[in-house]
């Protein structure tokens, strides 16, 4: 007689679950809504993505840096999702946090539950699903979430993570620095002036590990649901692994494994605010599947904790109608919200979107 799994379980961790031997189907509150399910939804398969080439973009011939700045307008604006190719970051420290963030999921239980946050603000956090304490139905999903600037935080194990961990968020900071003074330019706005309106000196980076395993019913789970995220921007790397779909157009489109490890980067709810609505915030989610496990590594750049984020005024005052479209909110209490709520679609964001008949 085939096993099957209880009706319900409560949630330790993914990998876990997907080990038990005799795991054949999954439990009930893993399922998710199959309305909102892959198998139901318009998907495509695109090459299309944008590209952004990270050398145009520093370079110090000015046609050349214009037309890294015009493919990163119509990225945001068209997207919300691009990809940074020639950025420098060397490969093997790529595969390195990749490795290494592998390695951490694999240690031994009680290893990993030494870093089980309380609070969504906790410097390091260990977790599943996105937040156990609101939801009725779990992603198949184990995170390891750690804050790396201003200042800097990693999980004592692997030995070499943290290293490996300090280096790579180094780097990352001064791409998105780049590209974060590439597309305040896009707005006609000074190459500075979002760096320093939006105080990223101090601004908060946040390390995420995701995990997701072999799931024996990959169509009635989701790794994690339709969402965006808060922040500027996000980049992400993953082990060669597909099950990142981005939202265009209506439709779902299948990411493709990330040739010569460029970086996949979203735009956020911060920046959606930031542009008033100009460019918007990427929506995008994880599907599963039944053969191997994928590892993300996304990292996410927001302002100072203590900014006050609203639309630039600049941009205000070049409006024939100058108004608002969003309310102003301290960048700590956003994600204050959005970690401790339920997550789905851009349902965070609507809370600080005036509504205007």
């Amino acid at each position: 007689m085939e096993a099957t799994a209880p009706l319900v379980v409560k949630p330790s961790n993914v990998k876990e679950l997907a080990e038990s031997p005799d795991l054949r189907c999954i439990p009930y509150n893993y399922v998710y809504d199959s309305s909102n399910s892959s198998a139901t939804n318009d998907i495509d398969d695109s090459d299309s993505i944008p590209i952004v080439d990270f050398s145009l973009l520093t370079s110090h011939d000015s046609h050349q840096r214009s037309t890294a700045i015009h493919h990163l307008t119509k990225a945001c604006q068209g997207w919300g999702f691009f990809m940074v190719v020639n950025h420098g970051i060397p490969e093997n420290l790529m595969k390195s946090v990749i490795d290494c963030t592998h390695e951490f999921f694999n240690l031994p239980e009680e290893e990993k539950h030494k870093f089980t946050g309380k609070h969504v603000l906790d410097p390091i956090r260990y977790g599943t699903s996105f937040n156990t304490s609101t939801e009725n139905v779990f992603f198949w999903r184990d995170f390891l979430k750690v804050f790396v600037h201003p200042h800097f935080h990693s999980p004592t194990k692997p030995q070499t993570y943290r290293g490996i961990m300090s280096e790579y968020s180094e780097k990352l900071r001064e791409v998105t620095r780049k590209l974060l003074g590439g597309i305040s330019e896009s707005l006609g706005l000074e190459e500075s002036y979002l760096e320093k309106d939006l105080e990223l000196e101090s601004g908060l980076q946040i390390f995420v590990g995701n995990y997701y395993p072999p799931c024996p019913q990959p169509e009635l789970a989701m790794g994690m649901p339709p969402h965006s995220d808060q922040g500027l921007l996000t980049l992400l790397i993953h082990n060669q692994v597909g099950g990142l779909q981005v939202q265009h157009q209506g439709k779902w489109i299948n990411v493709k494994a990330l040739p010569n490890y460029s970086l996949l980067v979203n735009t956020g709810d911060h920046l959606e605010i930031f542009s008033n609505g100009k460019y918007k915030s990427n929506m995008h989610r994880a599907v599963v599947n039944n053969k191997v496990t994928r590892i993300s590594v996304v990292v996410a750049h927001g302002p100072s904790l203590d900014t006050i984020v609203k639309p630039a005024s600049p941009l205000m005052e070049k409006e024939n109608s100058p108004s608002a479209n969003y309310i102003p909110m301290k960048y700590k209490d956003y994600l204050e919200m959005q970690q401790s709520s339920r997550i789905y679609g851009k349902s965070c964001l609507e809370k600080v979107k005036i509504q205007r008949s």
